[in-house]
């Protein structure tokens, strides 16, 4: 059985994620989805808990797409998981520079090889970050992120 792995902070789940996992599921018998704790990103808007849910919420309709969520290096989760490759989503060129170099990285520390999956020019501009920009001021990003991630994003911010 070939499992892939597809980490990411998720904060929040975006339909150029969901495209990614959407292709991966149809290239590996199991995708599994790992929301991690990023140390390197600012404080996350949703905590893992929040990321998971809306993460099972928004990917439901995938039978072979399991989600989990843990605060560890990615290639701990690979080998946790029984993940063979890691699956990375890029949207333009500068993605790719920092991508290369963890996936270098992640095959040293544990021979698994990462597979970049581009998305859609579609979805090429959409970040979490802008999204949780947008949102914060009152923006309209239905177009962007899947409903349930929506409602969220409108809950979180609705009191400020």
């Amino acid at each position: 059985m070939k499992i892939a792995l597809i980490p990411g902070s998720f904060d929040p789940v975006h339909n150029g994620h969901l495209e990614v996992v959407e292709r991966a599921s149809r290239l590996f018998d199991e995708v599994v989805v790992a929301a991690l704790r990023n140390p390197q990103k600012s404080e996350s808007l949703f905590d893992l808990d929040e990321r998971r849910t809306m993460l099972e919420e928004s990917l439901s309709h995938l039978s072979n797409v399991r989600i989990v969520s843990v605060s560890t290096l990615v290639v701990n989760v690979a080998r946790d998981v029984g993940a063979t490759v890691i699956v990375k989503g890029l949207r333009a060129v500068s993605d790719f520079e920092n991508e290369l170099q963890m996936a270098q990285m992640n095959r040293e520390l544990s021979g698994v090889e990462t597979l970049f999956i581009p998305t859609s020019s579609a979805h090429s501009f959409i970040a979490s970050r802008l999204l949780r920009e947008v949102a914060r001021f009152g923006g309209d990003v239905t177009g962007f992120v899947p409903k349930v991630v929506a409602q969220r994003l409108e809950e979180k911010f609705s009191g400020e």
